[in-house]
């Protein structure tokens, strides 16, 4: 396999991984084409990742990317395809480029699958990491370059998980890319089969009053900005915010207890669940799935 210095590369983007392409520019990789995809400018963005790309005269593609536009990047010498945040399957690109690799937000071979994030929280976990590894048919399953690892907190939010993970995968970025070449030719494969998770469903978001507090929190921290929703009085909350403590009662679980100006006081099994911030119509509505 041939390599050149300053690597000649397509990259896949959202601001969440800008961090890839800022790692690239800086090795003095040159860019070859952007593809990025419509998102939701609530919790992902691609304001950012366009800018650098007028900024550095880079073409942008917004549409899927077929095998037409593997054998473009061909034709124009592109060595290498970076897939950092991408809603689609990437075609075959093994006739057309010499390297392909995903920057995954997960410890692989754990959390394969499109957005493992939430239920890292839901889980427990009290470690995560990136992973950058070969871009194979079976998702997120290819050998891997490299991760990096860090830790997690009790009271870990969607929010906070979110930067942790934009400053690992500048990290992560920043030992690959300089040490491409030799990452790639030693390149392990990933410790047994892993696990796939399904991304979230809206029965995953509801919150379920007969649940103990400390459940009914953790389901709050993971979906962030996502929210999750409930029914109280008969009526569809999207609750955005919330804060409960346990304390013993007699109230059956999900009885409306109190109301203060625009705040709910609702009875969960082993405790009280204060709903500060909430409304009658979620970001997704009930469907609120990940739409990338």
């Amino acid at each position: 396999m041939f390599w050149t210095d300053t690597m000649r590369f397509a990259i896949t983007l959202s601001d969440r991984f800008k961090g890839v392409l800022d790692a690239c520019l800086q090795a003095g990789w040159t860019p070859v084409k952007m593809f990025c995809t419509q998102v939701d400018s609530r919790m992902h963005h691609n304001k950012a990742s366009l800018a650098l790309a007028e900024k550095h005269k880079i073409p942008v593609q917004m549409s899927r990317m077929s095998e037409r536009d593997l054998r473009d990047l061909a034709d124009q010498q592109c060595e290498a395809l970076l897939v950092a945040s991408y809603n689609w399957r990437i075609p075959d690109w093994t006739p057309y480029l010499q390297s392909a690799v995903n920057f995954h937000p997960s410890p692989l071979p754990d959390g394969k699958g499109a957005y493992p994030q939430v239920r890292a929280i839901l889980d427990g976990y009290e470690q995560w990491a990136c992973s950058c590894h070969k871009l194979t048919p079976e998702l997120d399953s290819g050998d891997i370059l490299s991760q990096e690892f860090f830790p997690l907190t009790l009271d870990e939010t969607h929010q906070t998980l979110d930067i942790k993970l934009q400053l690992a995968v500048y990290r992560l970025a920043n030992r690959v890319i300089p040490n491409y070449r030799q990452l790639w030719e030693q390149a392990q494969p990933q410790a047994g089969e892993g696990s796939y998770w399904r991304l979230w469903s809206d029965e995953d978001r509801m919150l379920d009053f007969a649940k103990p507090v400390a459940a009914l929190q953790r389901q709050l921290r993971a979906f962030g900005d996502f929210e999750c929703w409930t029914k109280v009085n008969g009526v569809l909350l999207f609750v955005h915010r919330a804060q409960g403590w346990q304390e013993t009662h007699n109230f059956a679980p999900g009885t409306l207890v109190y109301t203060s100006a625009q705040s709910l006081l609702v009875a969960a099994a082993d405790g009280m669940l204060l709903i500060s911030e909430w409304s009658l119509y979620g970001p997704d509505a009930i469907t609120g799935r990940y739409r990338g």
